[in-house]
């Protein structure tokens, strides 16, 4: 099992939209491509010297295979639905591999 994570800083003048667009929109269409298997979507408790408000979206999926799908079947489209908030954002991404839980 690999974790897809993605670290934003939003800034605080499009917050709420931006977490209002996540959760009805993004995650959603995310878990709509069929390759990952849940979301989970959390506030990073830290302030940052830039502002703004960071936020971590940890998507599970089977195997490096899938997520390779994903970067080329469907990344480039759905990165590009975040166009509203252009300028407004920064993000990063992890690949992460699940070696053990409990």
């Amino acid at each position: 099992m690999f974790i897809y994570n993605v670290t934003t800083n939003i800034e605080e003048k499009v917050h709420d939209k931006w977490v209002e667009w996540m959760k009805t929109k993004h995650i959603p269409a995310m878990l709509e491509t069929g390759k990952f298997v849940s979301a989970t979507m959390s506030r990073v408790d830290v302030v940052e010297s830039m502002g703004g408000i960071t936020y971590s979206v940890q998507y599970k999926i089977e195997d490096k295979a899938t997520l390779e799908r994903y970067f080329e079947e469907d990344a480039e489209h759905l990165r590009a639905q975040t166009k509203p908030f252009e300028g407004q954002f920064v993000s990063f991404r992890t690949e992460m591999e699940i070696v053990h839980e409990q």
